[in-house]
């Protein structure tokens, strides 16, 4: 049962679209989740320096 070349190609070139499917889908996920992180270092540098505004004003009224 000898099948042509062509099939053998487009088996691997399945193959290696799945291959380049999940080693982009793992980079997405890493930047994703760098970026997350950052974003929420941003987040709650906000909330703390609100807070400070707070404890400051607080101060001054008393």
């Amino acid at each position: 049962m000898t099948l042509p070349i062509w099939i053998y190609m487009v088996v691997l070139g399945i193959i290696f679209s799945a291959f380049m499917t999940i080693k982009t889908s793992k980079a997405e996920r890493a930047e994703e989740q760098e970026w997350i992180e950052k974003e929420g270092e941003v987040f709650l540098e906000r909330i703390a320096k609100a807070k400070a505004q707070k404890e400051q004003i607080k101060e001054l009224g008393q």
